[in-house]
C-alpha cells in the first residue's frame, strides 16, 4: 500500500550524531581552556558527564534534559562551587556552533525527501529536543523546502515514545495512523512509540534484533532511500 505522510526523527536518522557531538565537545573544551579553566580533556569530559547526569536525572522526559547549556552550567557549578553563567553560555555556543558545522546528511536523504515531496506525501520531522536548536539544524542541513511540519518535544512537554509526539502531528496534517509511516533510529522512542499509536514503523541506523511486540519495527532498512520502497 502507499502512504500519505512520513514522520522522520532528526538526530542519527537524517545525519550522523556521534561525530557532531564529539566535535562540539572538543570545541567547548578549547573554549574552556581559553577562558582560563586549567583542566585536562579527560577532566573536562568527566565534569560534562557529571553535569549531564544531574540534568537528565532531574529533567527526565522533557526536552530540557538534552540542553547542552544546562549541562555546561551544571558542570561549571560543580567545578567552581558557584554559577558561571557567562562561561556556560560561551561553552554552549562553542559546542552548538561547531556541532551544526559538522553535520552531513546521510546518503540519499535529500533525494528521498525530494521524491516524497514530488509524490505529494506529507513530510514531518518529529524530534526529542528543544525547538531552537532543531530548527537551526534543519536550516543548516538545507531541509526546509522538503518539510511540511516540525514538532519537538519542547512543544508537547513530553518526549517520544509519548503518544502526543505522534497524535499531534497526525492532527496537524489531518492524517490517520494507518496512512502514516514513522522512520527513526531508536527502538524505544521511534518504533515503540509509533507502533503504539498504529503507525507503520521503519528502523534506520538502529538495531532491533530480538525485539518483539511494539518494540519490533515493521521494516528495518540499511539504505535511507529504501524508505521510498516502503512509502510509495
Amino acid at each position: 500500500m502507499s502512504y500519505e505522510a512520513v514522520f522522520f526523527d532528526l538526530d542519527d536518522t537524517l545525519y550522523s550524531y556521534p561525530e557532531c557531538n564529539e566535535a562540539g565537545k572538543a570545541a567547548a573544551f578549547r573554549e574552556a581552556r581559553e577562558l582560563g579553566y586549567d583542566v585536562s580533556r579527560g577532566e573536562f569530559d568527566d565534569l560534562y558527564m557529571e553535569g549531564r547526569r544531574e540534568v537528565k536525572r532531574e529533567l527526565a522526559g522533557t526536552a530540557s534534559a538534552h540542553e547542552r547549556f544546562l549541562y555546561f552550567k551544571r558542570a561549571l557549578e560543580i567545578h567552581t562551587g558557584t554559577h558561571q553563567s557567562r562561561d556556560a553560555l560561551a561553552l554552549g555556543e562553542a559546542y552548538w556552533g561547531t556541532y551544526v558545522e559538522e553535520m552531513e546528511l546521510f546518503d540519499g536523504v535529500r533525494e528521498t525527501l525530494a521524491e516524497l515531496r514530488q509524490a505529494g506525501v506529507d513530510v514531518a520531522i518529529v524530534s526529542n529536543l528543544t525547538t531552537r536548536i532543531q530548527m537551526e539544524k534543519i536550516d543548516e542541513l538545507g531541509l526546509e523546502e522538503y518539510v511540511d511540519l516540525v514538532l519537538t518535544s519542547e512543544e508537547t512537554g513530553r518526549e517520544k515514545p509519548a503518544s502526543d509526539m505522534f497524535t499531534l502531528p497526525l492532527a496537524k496534517l489531518d492524517r490517520r495512523p494507518s496512512e502514516t509511516v514513522m522512520v527513526g533510529d531508536d527502538v524505544e522512542a521511534d518504533v515503540e512509540g509509533g507502533n503504539a499509536v498504529g503507525l507503520t514503523t521503519v528502523l534506520f541506523n538502529g538495531e532491533a534484533d530480538g525485539e518483539t511486540g511494539h518494540r519490533r519495527p515493521d521494516h528495518q532498512i540499511d539504505a535511507f532511500s529504501t524508505v521510498l520502497e516502503v512509502v510509495l
